[in-house]
């Protein structure tokens, strides 16, 4: 079955409930309008939910990169003595 003919009979299902809700006096604010727009408000905060999510990832994504970045230049500060010595050593030998 076609898409658009799915959500078509979805919008007339609902404007049909909406209208019935309405002759009952229950409500008027049940239609496809409403209904649209609290899909699209729901849909950008859930945008803005996972752009948050993104932010925070790429900042700890960030901060690791810096830890790593620090502990291999220490690394380098450590080491780099250790194996120019040894180099040293067996270059004597």
């Amino acid at each position: 079955m076609n898409t658009q003919k799915l959500l078509n009979i979805a919008l007339e299902g609902v404007d049909t409930i909406g209208y019935r809700l309405d002759q009952m006096g229950i409500t008027g604010k049940v239609n496809r309008h409403n209904i649209a727009a609290y899909l699209m408000a729901e849909q950008k905060y859930l945008e803005g939910e996972w752009d948050s999510i993104q932010a925070r990832v790429g900042r700890r994504r960030s901060q690791l990169d810096h830890i790593t970045h620090s502990l291999e230049a220490r690394a380098d500060a450590l080491i780099g003595p250790i194996l120019e010595r040894v180099n040293r050593f067996r270059a004597n030998q």
